[in-house]
């Protein structure tokens, strides 16, 4: 899918890490929450609350999901899981659009 249909978009930005991480809060008709959004080259540690699906649409990254020591090799057409309260650090080695899927 390369769109949402019917949806309610928070204006603000969530900015994150000194912009090297920008999103938008979306909302589906259905109540469904997601964020959209990009990240620039850099290394970031992200913690969650509500587990995560990781949709990545462009770019290249690696992923140290908590409590592991192996980074793991994700690109555009890809997809990760983060578990509830939990955490993440990712290395994006190109620009990363993505899909943020909560719950």
């Amino acid at each position: 899918m390369d769109q949402f249909e019917n949806v309610s978009v928070a204006k603000r930005a969530n900015v994150y890490f000194d912009g090297k991480c920008v999103s938008h809060s979306i909302t589906l008709a259905d109540g469904t929450s997601k964020s959209v959004g990009v990240i620039l080259p850099s290394k970031l540690l992200f913690n969650t609350g509500a587990p995560e699906i990781m949709e990545l649409l462009e770019g290249k990254c690696r992923i140290t999901l908590a409590g592991s020591n192996e980074a793991i090799s994700y690109e555009g057409g890809q997809s990760f899981n983060v578990p509830a309260d939990s955490s993440f650090q990712i290395e994006v080695l190109e620009t990363l659009h993505y899909v943020c899927h909560y719950g």
